[in-house]
C-alpha cells in the first residue's frame, strides 16, 4: 500500500515545482543550489540576489567593452 501526499505535501510539492521552474529561468543547475545552499547556512536572500544582479551588471558591461575592443 503506497501513502498519497496530502494536501498540504501536494501543494508544497507543486509550490517548488513552480519556483524551480522560475529559479532554472534565471539561474543555471550549479548555481541554484549554491545558492539554496548559502541560504541555508545563513546568508541573506536579500543580500544574495543583489550580488548576483550586481555580478551579472558587471558580466555584461565587460562583455559589452571587450566586443567594443
Amino acid at each position: 500500500m503506497s501513502e498519497r501526499p496530502s494536501g498540504k505535501q501536494q501543494a508544497a510539492r507543486e509550490a517548488v515545482d513552480i519556483l524551480l521552474e522560475v529559479a532554472t529561468l534565471l539561474l543555471d543547475r550549479t548555481t541554484l543550489p549554491l545558492c539554496v545552499h548559502l541560504i541555508e547556512n545563513g546568508v541573506n536572500p536579500e543580500a544574495l540576489a543583489s550580488m548576483i544582479k550586481e555580478l551579472r551588471r558587471e558580466s555584461e558591461e565587460l562583455k559589452a567593452s571587450t566586443r567594443a575592443s
